[in-house]
């Protein structure tokens, strides 16, 4: 077994990272060999072969997360061959990856949120319309990963209770409640399921939401759903993915008044500080509607356009 696969399988059995987090590693240390020499023996790379590489790679036009990522992993797998008594100095130790500026997540209006659902509950007459609806309420009710809804098993989702269970980053599993009105959302489309047009009911372990077929989803397919449901209702987003709809859920339950603490549980978060960043949101829109509404907000804005002419 070659380090690069002894290293990504201690990632993927010992710290549990996922199956993408796991393929982002893979290339990132497989673009280094590239350069390196695959024949040469990897520990005996010094921290100026690092640094050659960063080089080479930002002569390529690679982005600042790009060369970040690619050092972090590197930096990772060298710690990885300390550990195991194969180093005993990290090349990259010394290697400063650098800060990335911290981009705003994106959301959608919650009003333009409201009216896609509606449009997409007005066409629910066969198994992909009424999968494709419960996928987008899913998605914004519950706030979970594309990862973590393609992965959600049938038999976790308890709508007497209200609760289902997901397995999020690093198999760390937790509990999400909702609303009666998407318990029943989930029942109905059961129902529809075990009707001709689905694959049947599920047994013990299987997906909550399939293909037509009976076969899981993938990721490319709920993108795609997704997209195609955002672009087709007019949704208003610099970006129109899973990703943003879970942002939106995060935005709007700390604009209705929930905890921070309640949403980074909700959002799987292992730290605060990550959720802390959809609080810039709420309060850009708290300015927005401050000058927009208050009469001395817009008359002091007026005087200061006044003053610079």
């Amino acid at each position: 077994m070659t380090i690069l696969e002894r290293f990504l399988s201690y990632l993927r059995d010992e710290l549990r990272y996922s199956d993408n987090t796991v393929e982002a590693y893979r290339r990132d240390i497989e673009a280094w060999l590239e350069h390196y020499g695959e024949a040469r023996p990897v520990e005996a790379a010094s921290s100026a072969d690092i640094r050659r590489f960063i080089a080479d790679q930002a002569r390529k036009g690679r982005s600042t997360a790009t060369l970040r990522r690619r050092t972090v992993a590197l930096r990772s797998m060298f710690r990885f061959l300390m550990r195991t008594g194969e180093l005993s100095v990290n090349p990259v130790a010394g290697l400063n990856p650098g800060r990335l500026p911290r981009r705003l997540p994106v959301n959608v209006r919650p009003e333009e949120t409201e009216r896609m659902l509606t449009a997409m509950a007005d066409d629910v007459d066969s198994f992909d319309a009424a999968r494709d609806r419960l996928l987008m309420e899913m998605f914004y009710q519950t706030g979970m990963r594309c990862s973590e809804l393609i992965g959600l098993r049938d038999d976790r989702v308890d709508t007497l209770r209200g609760e289902l269970r997901v397995t999020g980053k690093r198999n760390k599993e937790r509990v999400i409640p909702f609303g009666a009105s998407l318990g029943r959302m989930i029942d109905d489309f059961r129902a529809l399921r075990s009707d001709s047009d689905g694959p049947g009911a599920a047994a013990p372990g299987d997906p909550l939401f399939t293909r037509r077929d009976g076969r899981p989803l993938y990721r490319k397919l709920v993108y795609n759903v997704v997209h195609e449901a955002m672009q087709a209702n007019g949704v208003h987003a610099a970006r129109l993915s899973p990703h943003v709809m879970r942002h939106s859920f995060a935005t709007d339950m700390l604009a209705g008044g929930a905890d921070l603490t309640s949403v980074q549980q909700l959002l799987g978060h292992a730290s605060l500080a990550t959720t802390q960043i959809y609080t810039h949101i709420s309060i850009q829109e708290l300015k927005k509607n401050y000058a927009a509404a208050h009469p001395r907000a817009s008359h002091h804005n007026q005087d200061i356009s006044t003053s610079k002419k």
